[in-house]
């Protein structure tokens, strides 16, 4: 087998016009591995990945510096870093289904381009709003590019042992960039405006650029049909108001708008999922949930992603405003729980092969869970070395559960439409992280404000200015005498590791309970799997002896 031939369905001339390659081999051989060519190409898709990963983990880092320079609201803050995960959320399935139909490779280029361009713009941004309408757009052209590289990579890698390896060193981008991500950012916010962590997008779109028309053979769906513009519009427009409506029940209790949002939110979801269900060629094939393996896997990578995001959008601010240190040295501090992440990722290959799926993939929901245990030890004046194992078991169970779910998603559907399969798990994949800093930030920003007590006499604007982030106490805290302040820094720190304190704990149980019920379903799916094993041989002799 050359490393030129890629499989699935790349357009070559014919005699009658355009022709097609099978999207598989004939069933009686085995499926072609994978050539040199094809790996080369997977280090191409790994840049998206590893740019993706950056973003978000500099972005958490940057919270301190973006509090005293742009002085956004809580709420502003909040939708600063979920805005973006929160638009790919929403057009993840679409981008994914329009790439099947115009070429995954054409719109891997398209967004790479557009993503480079806005991040310049995000960098140069002058207020909160600014960085919010920036942030959307990267979320609009980030959403062309995840599921472009899982859908090429399933293409490329036909052999099943092979192709779990490539996800394994895929999937382990995210876990390289939560490593460089702190790290680079760190460097960079000790040394340049807080603009330059989006700066460092650009050299790697760049190398994508040249590299990937190179390594990366276009392929499409050619029974693709068109998008419905209805469903594209349902699928955007339902997941803002439930998102905003979670964000306000966590934050502001049983208020109006956050009821109604949710409210909306859910009555559109519910008229997506039923116009799908109608169409005969939908957005969204709802037809693939009834594989309780698919649910199953989609619910475990969506879990992973949540603990993992969730964990460091406030661990970051406890290492840097909390134990004060810097952001260099913070992004050191969670170097081990990265490494961790990208291990298992690649253990799991291994284990794969020895232990049962519907083991392996609550192992790591309860890695996870475990490490959110351990995070409710943390107060005011805990060690560093707390903050590392928390983050290494998080880190090793969300690297373990991702690696399997993601090639369960993947091998259940045929190539043609690989696309469409990864445009739901990564779905799963940017809901996870938008609602886990959403539902468990806005736990946390609530924890504060109620456990915050502030020194008599404080200036109204400095409470106001106190109350909506531990940054903002800091930075009040700096305009008053040192006795003072350093009051208000003290309790605003208690306050902030009480939350963290809650939040852990909401997480350990929402792991827990997850890793027991995935776990159920995956167990009886393969029960289900092997009675119909069991059957088929007596159902083969049954119509040969009539």
């Amino acid at each position: 087998m050359t490393d030129d031939l890629y499989r699935d369905t790349t357009t070559r001339p014919g005699r009658g016009g355009v022709t097609t390659a099978p999207t598989a081999p004939p069933a009686a051989l085995a499926p072609p591995r994978a050539g040199r060519r094809a790996w080369l190409g997977l280090v191409a898709l790994m840049l998206p990945v590893l740019l993706v990963s950056i973003d978000n983990t500099v972005l958490s880092f940057a919270i301190p510096q973006l509090s005293v320079a742009l002085s956004p609201s809580a709420a502003q803050m909040l939708w600063i870093v979920d805005i973006y995960p929160l638009v790919l959320a929403g057009l993840l399935v679409t981008m994914g289904t329009l790439g099947d139909r115009v070429g995954r490779r054409w719109l891997l280029l398209v967004g790479a381009t557009g993503f480079g361009i806005v991040s310049v713009l995000a960098s140069f941004a002058t207020d909160a709003s600014h960085l919010i309408l920036a942030r959307a757009l990267l979320g609009l052209f980030g959403a062309t590019l995840m599921p472009s590289t899982l859908a090429l990579l399933r293409n490329l890698f036909l052999d099943g042992n092979q192709r779990r390896l490539a996800i394994a060193v895929w999937a382990s981008g995210f876990s390289a960039g939560t490593a460089l991500g702190p790290i680079v950012g760190g460097w960079l916010l000790e040394h340049f405006w807080w603009g330059s962590i989006f700066l460092i997008n650009v050299p790697v779109l760049l190398v994508l650029l040249v590299a990937a028309p190179v390594l990366l053979p276009e392929s499409r769906n050619p029974r693709a049909v068109r998008l419905d513009a209805l469903s594209v519009g349902l699928s955007v427009v339902a997941m803002l108001p439930f998102v905003l409506g979670i964000k306000r029940l966590a934050s502001e209790g049983a208020d109006t708008l956050g009821v109604v949002s949710l409210a909306v939110g859910i009555v559109l979801g519910v008229v997506f999922v039923r116009r799908q269900m109608r169409l005969k060629d939908p957005l969204l094939d709802v037809g693939l949930f009834r594989s309780r393996t698919f649910s199953a896997s989609v619910l475990a990578n969506f879990m992973a992603v949540f603990s993992l995001a969730g964990l460091v959008f406030f661990v970051s601010q406890y290492l840097q405003l909390v134990l004060e240190i810097s952001p260099l040295d913070a992004g050191a501090y969670l170097l081990p729980g990265a490494v961790a992440s990208v291990l298992m990722g690649l253990l799991a290959v291994a284990l794969a092969r020895v232990a049962p799926i519907w083991l392996l993939v609550p192992a790591g929901l309860l890695l996870a869970s475990a490490g959110y245990v351990v995070g409710t030890t943390l107060s005011g004046t805990s060690s560093v070395g707390v903050i590392v194992v928390v983050f290494v078991l998080v880190g090793s169970g969300a690297g373990l559960a991702e690696t399997l779910t993601n090639d369960a998603i993947l091998s259940s559907v045929p190539p043609e439409r690989a696309g469409a399969a990864s445009g739901i798990s990564e779905t799963a994949y940017e809901l996870g992280a938008s609602l886990g800093v959403a539902v468990l930030g806005s736990v946390l920003a609530a924890v504060y404000r109620t456990s915050l007590v502030l020194p008599a006499g404080l200036d109204p604007a400095l409470v106001e200015q106190s109350r909506a982030t531990l940054g903002g106490a800091v930075d009040a805290a700096s305009s008053l005498p040192s006795a003072e302040g350093e009051v208000l820094v003290e309790a605003a720190r208690a306050a902030f590791a009480d939350g963290v304190d809650v939040t852990s704990t909401i997480g350990a149980v929402l792991a827990f309970f997850t890793a027991v019920g995935v776990g159920l379903a995956l167990w009886s799916a393969q029960r289900a799997d092997h009675r119909r094993a069991a059957l088929q041989p007596e159902t083969d002799q049954s119509v040969v002896s009539s």
